[in-house]
């Protein structure tokens, strides 16, 4: 199904479900990290994990994965904050995610899943430099033209993050408050637990699999990844 199988920004919300999602499936033998710390999973017979702290030498790094992971799941981003100015985060959230799906195309990789956001192209929004990361990486990934290509555009993100970014607590108390005040429902609308989103990526990966993704080029939004992700969902 997805085995092998790579993960990049495993430490983060997403990426860190994902990898979980991942280690838990039977029929997954083999999950390959790359990231600048170790991912903080349970341990695992299941994971290789690369640490290398420079990410200009994370598409060599790989390069040098045997077997070539069939399915490479990106959730790899930063913030402004962060990153210490929207330059620095272009590289990180375009330009490396970009690096990252060519080399993995010219290893061999058949499915590539990328995590992007909703509502990037949008008449306005689609001008915002945020946006045009997104929309890059998702151009990127379309062009190379893989065996199978999904990409994700959850909204607003629920879970615990290692490190809280500008209005992220304020939003989630909104969007939480939407939930307990009016119902799930409405929470569904603009915002999914990052766990929610990791096992709509898995899902989607191992319908693709099977022969099931409607497209070859799959965009899932938030809809179908609250569907596939929880009212779908089973181990």
């Amino acid at each position: 199904m997805t085995s092998p199988a790579a993960v990049i920004g495993s430490t983060g919300l997403v990426g860190h479900q994902i990898l979980a999602t991942l280690l838990g499936l039977e029929a997954c033998e083999t999950v390959y990290t790359i990231s600048r710390r170790a991912p903080k999973t349970e341990p695992s017979a299941k994971l290789d994990a690369k640490i290398e702290a420079d990410t200009t030498k994370w598409a060599s790094a790989f390069t040098a994965i045997s077997p070539v992971p069939k399915t490479v799941y990106s959730a790899l981003g930063t913030t402004r904050l962060q990153a210490g100015g929207i330059q620095n985060q272009w590289k990180i959230d375009h330009d490396l995610n970009v690096e990252l799906a060519k080399a993995a195309h010219a290893a061999g990789t058949q499915t590539f899943v990328f995590v992007s956001s909703a509502g990037t192209r949008g008449l306005l929004n689609s001008m915002v430099p945020y946006s045009k990361m997104k929309i890059g990486v998702e151009d990127t990934i379309k062009s190379l033209d893989f065996k199978q290509a999904i990409i994700l555009r959850p909204g607003f993100l629920m879970g615990e993050r290692e490190v809280a970014h500008s209005g992220g607590s304020l939003l989630g108390a909104v969007f939480g408050g939407l939930k307990t005040y009016v119902g799930q429902g409405a929470q569904d609308k603009f915002a999914q637990d990052g766990q929610v989103v990791a096992r709509a990526a898995v899902k989607a990966a191992i319908l693709a699999a099977e022969g099931k993704a409607p497209s070859k080029y799959w965009v899932i939004e938030q809809s179908d990844i609250v569907k596939l992700g929880r009212d779908e969902w089973n181990a």
